[in-house]
């Protein structure tokens, strides 16, 4: 394959894996079903940017943090099979997970349930406190970065797995393709001390899912704005509105624990993931409901007002 070609490869043979179809394009990387031509899968085959493999600081950091990544085994975490650099062109191989990601699934539905939503956040707070007991924060939790897979019974009807670990944020902030003034991240779920250039650690993670599971919940990010440099102001200096108002049927409880957990000082935040969405889950339970927040009336229940 030559470098800097990633267009057009279905049929290609990259390092072992044949290339059958795109599934996915960020600014940085592309990502292809593909078959393992050595042990017959089907995987997720990321191909990064051929300019990165050029800058010999981020190669040595992608090969430190794909080892991290691989070594890390949690159900909710997306296994990286191997990665490695072919032709000039660093790639990941990673399972293939039939489904849907949290984008696509809110786009199509809207808000979901509250239970729904909690068991989801569930999962993927167990996967990020993973991630962080190895000394790996994630840096760009967002609904596009979790899959939702068909679950295994009616009591687990879902099951999320968390992606992208193998090209962290880090990697990219420590070699010069972030500048001043720029980052790698999606500004609706970006923590202040990434904006900010501060240093960051596993709060920073606690502060996107929170936004995630706000969107989650009431179908919309925390922050909306007309323009991105007032969205991240918004996430530096702005208090998030309640959720309760968003959605009427959340339990008022909810807002403080938003509050918390997308305080602009890390030390404000939980400690941890699971802490969140604990907490959540249990202020979602306060109204007696169990979480289960009444649909909106239909058309005809609606109250008819006449006048006399």
């Amino acid at each position: 394959m030559p470098a800097g070609r990633q267009e057009g490869l279905a049929g290609a043979r990259v390092a072992g894996y044949l290339v059958e179809a795109e599934i996915g394009r960020g600014g940085m990387a592309v990502v292809y079903r593909a078959r393992d031509l050595r042990l017959e899968r089907t995987v997720a085959l990321k191909l990064l940017a051929p300019e990165l493999a050029r800058n010999d600081t981020f190669r040595k950091r992608f090969a430190h943090e794909s080892r991290v990544a691989a070594a890390i085994e949690h159900p909710h975490i997306v296994p990286v099979f191997e990665a490695g650099e072919t032709e000039g062109v660093l790639y990941i191989a990673m399972r293939f997970v039939a489904g849907q990601d949290l984008r696509a699934l809110l786009d199509r539905r809207g808000p979901l349930d509250p239970a729904q939503g909690g068991r989801i956040a569930a999962q993927v707070a167990s996967a990020l406190d993973a991630a962080h007991a190895h000394e790996l924060v994630h840096r760009d939790v967002k609904p596009g970065n979790i899959l939702i897979a068909p679950g295994t019974d009616s009591e687990h009807p879902e099951h999320a797995y968390l992606t992208d670990f193998g090209l962290t944020k880090k990697s990219l902030s420590l070699t010069g393709f972030t500048t001043v003034g720029q980052f790698v991240g999606t500004l609706d779920y970006v923590a202040p001390e990434q904006i900010s250039g501060r240093p960051v650690d596993g709060r920073c993670d606690v502060y996107s899912l929170g936004c995630v599971v706000y969107e989650t919940l009431t179908g919309f990010p925390p922050f909306r704005r007309d323009d991105d440099m007032a969205l991240l102001w918004a996430h530096q200096y702005d208090a998030p509105p309640a959720a309760s108002g968003e959605r009427p049927g959340l339990p008022p409880a909810v807002d403080a624990v938003f509050a918390r957990a997308l305080a602009k000082s890390p030390v404000d935040r939980y400690g941890t993931c699971r802490q969140f969405v604990a907490e959540l889950r249990a202020a979602l339970s306060a109204d007696g409901t169990g979480g289960r927040v009444p649909p909106a009336p239909p058309a005809w229940a609606l109250p008819v007002f006449r006048e006399r």
